[in-house]
């Protein structure tokens, strides 16, 4: 009986860990997302400002 309160118990608790974890990883992949497409649009803004002025 023991056995089985201490793997119900490791389920429950490693349950929620996992879905945190990709909770996690999804929000980083989001976020690394904004900030490449942030980036290459300064980076192209500044380029046709540099352009603009010849």
């Amino acid at each position: 009986m023991k056995e089985e309160n201490k793997n119900f118990c490791s389920r429950h608790v490693r349950g929620p860990c996992k879905s945190f974890g990709r909770r996690c990883r999804l929000l980083v992949k989001e976020q690394r997302a904004r900030f490449y497409i942030l980036r290459r649009c300064i980076t192209m803004l500044v380029c046709w400002h540099d352009c603009g002025d010849l």
